[in-house]
């Protein structure tokens, strides 16, 4: 699996295009780009290496990870895949947007195909499995690709610490039994791959991450 990743947005979000080298079927994770010239630089990307999107998967539903899950999904012709869980913050997009005081069109976002764990999908000939990491919000996914030896983890752990948990939804108890159960039983060389901030490794969480006592 390839994968290039786009820091977009006030927040410095990390969106994701992950493909398959043979097929060139592609799936962008988390979208949040918010201004033209951000779509512009990934979908640039998608054209000029020719890849052949899948879908846009999310690993939980904040404004600055799905802002542009949308228009992604109507250009390409994809669906949208997240956690049911998450409804409710899809629903309501465009409050979050106020809340944070971004002065973007955002529209209410409906989930096509809802994600639970253990739910597992293809990307060309590889085998992706679908983690549940609620804590952050209710909602929270990862995505394992064991081939690759890899997980996006979305906003669950990043190097050094982890998601937050004071708003609405969080639960921090949630989200360390999340981790711990989900992420820390990886394989140590397992790459996390997170929604905002550098990749770090299992084991190096395992070993030097304050918020884990493992």
């Amino acid at each position: 699996m390839k994968v290039t990743k786009f820091t977009v947005n006030p927040f410095g979000e990390n969106t994701y295009l992950a493909w398959d080298e043979a097929t060139l079927r592609a799936v962008i994770i988390d979208p949040g780009m918010m201004q033209d010239h951000e779509r512009n630089v990934v979908t640039e990307f998608i054209e000029d290496n020719h890849l052949v999107m899948q879908q846009v998967l999310l690993t939980h539903i904040h404004i600055d990870h799905v802002a542009s899950a949308r228009w992604m999904a109507d250009r390409y012709g994809i669906s949208v895949a997240a956690s049911s869980m998450d409804a409710p913050y899809a629903l309501a997009l465009p409050g979050q947007a106020e809340h944070f005081r971004l002065r973007i069109p955002v529209d209410a976002l409906t989930i096509d195909q809802p994600l639970a764990d253990g739910d597992t999908f293809m990307l060309g000939e590889e085998t992706v499995q679908v983690l549940a990491m609620p804590g952050h919000t209710p909602g929270g996914l990862a995505f394992y690709a064991p081939d690759s030896a890899l997980a996006f983890t979305g906003d669950s752990v990043f190097e050094g610490s982890i998601g937050r948990t004071d708003l609405h939804g969080g639960d921090y108890a949630t989200l360390i039994k999340s981790i711990k159960e989900k992420i820390m039983t990886l394989p140590p060389d397992t790459l996390l791959i997170p929604g905002h901030g550098p990749t770090t490794t299992v084991a190096n969480e395992r070993d030097y991450n304050p918020y884990l006592d493992l």
